[in-house]
């Protein structure tokens, strides 16, 4: 597949940003009707500043008519798989009767040809184990992708050419991106809209969904394990402090001390609640203060490093850098009209 284009280029230029982003979610037998809601209202509820519509949201299917689902129901999907081939992002939810796709890692050949309707240069995104329909399409071979914690052993078994990643929430491989189990769906589809827009569009999306607009750690933290003794308190309130004072240097004892919790202790709880290490946590959040400051203000990037926590222009470039990709200068270019959207900085 060839890279993925930005959704004001991907129309060829002939409507320019006023045409919204077709995006096409494709309806399995089998599929599982909640995945399929998750992108229709995340991407549904995303509008401009103007309140237009960001993306035109199409529901298809193998063959149009009558889909079943995993529920007592059945959907009726008026669109076949021509639908997939005016998308400029194609959404797989999962499915429960993926046959062969599931079993043998093979495409059924009524699927094949519905796929061969996806231009080249379309975004692909899977949701839970819709990841096998893009893996046995040989999207994902060489890839890094995830999907289900429960699946990713047969999954990385059954697709040995895909690079799994059984602990995170979802990946962003460029064109083509792929989600764990059920809810992370909407994680992913809040980070296409908050790549796409920006911070302020997405986290609009979030809050009319009543859902956090970013998620911490990864689905390590939904992996079922031992309970832990009842006794034994959470990690929240040393977050909360750690929020409050990003700024600032923040050390683990500092942490662990807000819990009354040894280190070593704070450090295992924290790992076992969120799903990454307290450090990791810490840089995380720092990024995501930095992205909003640099859509949202006119701070200068130093100003912006020091309020992010990271101290240094350098520092906050390299932390950016490895997360996003761009330095802070090209990320707030081009974020710059979601920041328009949001009151200027009084500072």
């Amino acid at each position: 597949m060839g890279t993925y284009d930005s959704p004001q280029e991907h129309d060829g230029g002939q409507t320019g940003a006023h045409r919204p982003h077709r995006v096409a979610i494709l309806a399995l037998t089998g599929v599982i009707p909640f995945e399929l809601g998750i992108p229709y209202r995340i991407f549904g509820l995303a509008r401009g500043p103007g309140g237009e519509r960001l993306y035109e949201v199409t529901t298809c299917s193998v063959t149009a008519g009558q889909v079943g689902t995993d529920a007592d129901f059945s959907i009726l999907v008026a669109r076949g798989p021509e639908a997939l081939a005016a998308a400029d992002t194609v959404v797989v939810p999962a499915s429960y009767e993926l046959g062969p796709v599931y079993e043998e890692g093979r495409l059924t050949p009524e699927l094949a040809a519905a796929l061969r309707h996806v231009r080249p240069g379309t975004r692909l995104v899977s949701i839970c184990t819709g990841g096998y329909v893009l893996a046995a399409a040989g999207y994902l071979d060489g890839r890094r992708a995830t999907t289900h914690w429960s699946s990713a052993e047969h999954f990385a078994a059954l697709f040995p050419a895909v690079d799994v990643d059984p602990d995170v929430l979802f990946i962003d491989d460029g064109d083509v991106l792929t989600s764990a189990g059920v809810a992370a769906g909407i994680d992913l589809c809040l980070h296409i809209v908050r790549g796409d827009h920006g911070s302020a569009v997405a986290n609009e999306v979030a809050r009319r969904s009543v859902v956090p607009p970013h998620r911490d750690g990864g689905q390590a933290q939904y992996i079922k394990r031992p309970m832990p003794e009842p006794q034994l308190a959470t990690t929240t309130a040393a977050r909360a402090w750690a929020l409050g004072r990003l700024d600032r240097p923040i050390q683990l004892r500092d942490m662990a001390a807000q819990e009354s919790m040894s280190v070593r202790t704070f450090t295992r709880r924290f790992r076992e609640e969120v799903g990454v290490s307290p450090g990791q946590w810490l840089t995380q959040q720092r990024v995501e203060r930095a992205r909003h400051l640099l859509e949202s203000t006119d701070l200068s990037v130093d100003q912006v490093a020091r309020d992010a926590g990271f101290g240094t222009a350098a520092s906050m470039r390299q932390h950016l850098q490895a997360v996003l990709g761009v330095s802070p200068t090209v990320y707030r270019r081009t974020f710059r009209a979601s920041a328009a959207q949001e009151a200027p900085s009084t500072r």
